[in-house]
């Protein structure tokens, strides 16, 4: 953050979260929704003219104000591309009301309250689903969505957001667990000498493609981050929340959107690409990097929960982290993937 006030969520009360939205000059009716978010705190509020509006209050420290506005950046970007994603609102208000307006258009606020200093955005609800496997056309139109976001996301690279490198993203999730003293006792040995050869086999894989080409991307697509609407004009896939958008291989937008056995997942990305092709070229080298990619989130997904221990929402959420068979059980699929990427190599 470029502030030195450091903020909590605890004095983010549901009467402060009014306060802000009508500080911005949307009227808020007094019925809001908590949205499930472990990131950040994501409400649906209803406004006094019918409508409703989702604010993201930002996890403090975890990005700058440089890093969430070139998100909003790309999301408006897309939106005018005509490409299905919810980009924030540009936002209005008064200096008076303890707000500072950031952006061209200003699509962030830093909203000061009672000593506290809270950053937000606001964005039009979008209702939908999660996408359905089964209907046979929705893999293909999730190729067309995922080109046509990365068409665009090739015009320009990222300045400010994260770069995806798997051996330093790697190393910093190893060393980020090992500092914060997570790992039961018993089965740290274990553990580590499977995340060790795993993470190597990571690094050996990413050697032999070489330098991947980069493009702005989703960054975590999965089907619970895809927004699947029925009716009217715009019904198919939409992103609501670029919230880990970052520089990263095209892949990486892909390989979670399959799921299940080998060939299975082969068949699935097979007609991804059939519709992801018809917008932008695919590297069939990246296939490689699936399960590379794949091991990497495990131990990224590990530090995430240990770096959010002290957030009251996680050990609620995630009551198994930390255990001694939660480490047991990251030992044993670890040592899967390395099988995994061996097959693949």
């Amino acid at each position: 953050m470029n502030s030195n006030a450091r903020p909590g969520y605890l004095e983010l009360t549901p009467a402060r979260v009014l306060d802000a939205l009508d500080a911005l000059g949307l009227r808020p009716d007094g019925r809001l929704l908590q949205l499930n978010s472990y990131e950040n705190r994501v409400h649906q509020v209803f406004l006094e003219d019918g409508s409703a509006v989702v604010t993201k209050f930002y996890r403090p420290g975890r990005w700058t104000d440089a890093q969430i506005l070139e998100e909003h950046a790309f999301a408006r970007e897309l939106a005018a591309a005509e490409v299905p994603v919810i980009a924030p609102l540009v936002l209005h208000g008064s200096d008076s009301a303890g707000l500072q307006l950031l952006g061209e258009p200003p699509t962030l606020a830093r909203w000061h309250a009672g000593g506290d200093v809270h950053r937000l955005s606001v964005s039009p609800r979008c209702a939908g689903r999660e996408p359905e496997l089964e209907q046979p056309d929705t893999l293909l139109r999730l190729g067309h969505f995922i080109g046509r976001l990365h068409a665009v996301g090739r015009r320009q690279p990222f300045v400010h957001r994260h770069r995806m490198d798997a051996r330093r993203d790697g190393a910093r999730a190893l060393d980020r667990l090992q500092a914060l003293g997570v790992l039961t006792p018993l089965e740290a040995p274990a553990w580590l000498a499977s995340c060790q050869r795993a993470l190597a086999a990571v690094n050996e894989a990413f050697d032999r493609h070489g330098p991947p080409r980069l493009l702005r991307l989703h960054g975590d697509c999965h089907l619970g981050n895809v927004l699947w609407r029925e009716h009217g004009s715009d019904s198919g896939p939409h992103v609501v929340d670029l919230d880990d958008a970052c520089m990263g291989p095209a892949v990486q937008d892909l390989w979670m959107l399959v799921s299940g056995d080998a060939r299975t997942m082969a068949a699935q990305l097979d007609r991804l690409l059939e519709g992801y092709e018809a917008w932008c070229d695919f590297d069939p080298a990246e296939r490689a990097l699936i399960e590379p990619l794949r091991t990497l989130r495990m131990v990224r997904h590990s530090a995430w929960l240990a770096e959010r221990w002290t957030d009251p929402a996680f050990p609620a959420a995630f009551p198994y982290f930390g255990s001694p068979a939660y480490w047991s059980q990251q030992t044993t699929q670890l040592r899967e993937q390395l099988e995994a990427m061996q097959r693949s190599a």
